[in-house]
């Protein structure tokens, strides 16, 4: 007997961002999966991202600590739960490092990259939360500029690196 099917999320469990970024998918990727850069781009400026540790595999771990302007840490861990270079990156706050799951989870995040024209990238992320709370509280936090503020910087890194 087959598997049951797997029920979607409430439209209202979700936030997207789509936009088309300047630059060409691989380098849209690599700022998504290499420390180095994340640690350039991956905060919305005033915050900053202090600390990135990635274990690029399905069931690998995440590590992203960001600071606010005040001095406060705020650790996200998590664990990739697919992997298509240059295609799809979906990752989880569900578990930490090795399967152990989370007190508290609050979102899967599944990020798109495809080509739009010459040099450029559809980006879509799609933030999947278990609550229609969750979901509120996300947007309230500036998902929306905070994500658009963190593409921008994104861009700017990566066209430094053609």
């Amino acid at each position: 007997m087959p598997p049951p099917a797997a029920t979607p999320t409430p439209p209202t469990h979700d936030l997207v961002l789509e936009r088309i970024l300047d630059v060409p998918r691989p380098l849209v990727w690599r700022c998504w999966t290499e420390p180095k850069l994340m640690l350039q781009w991956f905060t919305p400026a005033p915050w900053a991202t202090v600390r990135v540790e990635t274990d690029l595999r399905v069931g690998g771990s995440s590590m992203v600590v960001m600071r606010s302007p005040e001095g406060q840490e705020f650790p996200n861990p998590g664990v990739y739960l697919e992997i298509v270079p240059n295609e799809k990156l979906v990752f989880t706050d569900a578990y930490t490092s090795a399967w152990v799951p989370s007190a508290k989870p609050f979102f899967t995040g599944i990020l798109t990259f495809a080509d739009a024209g010459p040099g450029k990238t559809r980006y879509t992320a799609v933030a999947k939360h278990w609550t229609k709370d969750d979901c509120e509280a996300h947007d309230k936090m500036g998902f929306h500029p905070g994500w658009n503020k963190a593409a921008d910087q994104l861009v700017a890194l990566a066209k430094t690196l053609v």
